[in-house]
């Protein structure tokens, strides 16, 4: 199986954006989009359907951010809940350790890090305006290793 590719939803209607190019780029983007699909409580979801602006750390440019995913679920207690979900490895969400790493693999991970923590923060605060939920997804809600 391809670590990335084209998924085809079964339940199109449910899907908002284009059908045609729904692009996961991991195995546990791909994992999160079957369980979309199948899951009744699922109203509606998307994939990298729009972006957020955000300041990068790295060259204090606004950039854009397209989400992983966004959601709108049905709550076991019936409440609408709608989320903006980023699907990461849980390495990606903590400050890396140099351990034994060279130095450029060192400095090419904190930076990621503290890209991803400024996307991260622009979207929650987008999200908060918007009745939004972000969520990081890692692989322990995916149930992967």
């Amino acid at each position: 199986m391809s670590y990335k590719g084209r998924f085809i939803p079964t339940q199109q209607n449910k899907y908002k954006g284009d059908v045609r190019n729904i692009i996961y780029r991991s195995l546990w983007e791909l994992k999160f989009m079957k369980w979309c699909d199948r899951n009744v409580n699922i109203l509606e979801w998307g994939s990298e359907e729009f972006f957020i602006p955000y300041r990068s750390p790295l060259d204090n440019r606004v950039h854009r951010y397209f989400p992983d995913f966004y959601m709108k679920i049905k709550e076991n207690d019936g409440k609408l809940m709608r989320y903006v979900i980023e699907v990461k490895p849980m390495k990606h969400c903590v400050p890396p350790v140099k351990g034994k790493k060279q130095k450029r693999t060192f400095i090419r991970e904190i930076a990621e890090y503290a890209k991803n923590q400024a996307k991260w923060k622009a979207a929650k605060s987008f999200c908060e305006n918007r009745q939004l939920t972000f969520k990081i997804v890692t692989e322990k809600e995916l149930g992967v290793r």
